[in-house]
């Protein structure tokens, strides 16, 4: 799997955002991850990564946000990378 460069930004938010303190910086993320999704700005692995989640753990909040999934090449090659790594292990 091909890793792209990583870009990180410093956004300013009012102190009195109705989410527990603890909670923005990753309350945030996911809902960056969701819109960008949404838009199809990023696809589903980049915006996974964005909300820090895995796979299935963001297919699930799509699901639970009625976001349709989108399949793209991308997907497709991180799926069958998977696959293909899984295979070669359960050949030892």
């Amino acid at each position: 799997m091909t890793r792209v460069g990583l870009k990180r930004i410093v956004i300013e938010v009012p102190e009195n955002l109705r989410v527990p303190p603890g909670e923005i910086e990753e309350r945030l993320k996911i809902e960056l991850a969701l819109r960008l999704y949404e838009k199809g700005i990023a696809s589903l692995g980049q915006a996974r990564r964005i909300a820090g989640l895995s796979k299935w753990s963001f297919l699930e909040l799509l699901a639970k946000e009625g976001i349709p999934m989108r399949y793209g090449e991308e997907e497709l090659r991180e799926d069958l990378e998977v696959a293909r790594r899984l295979a070669r292990e359960s050949g030892k």
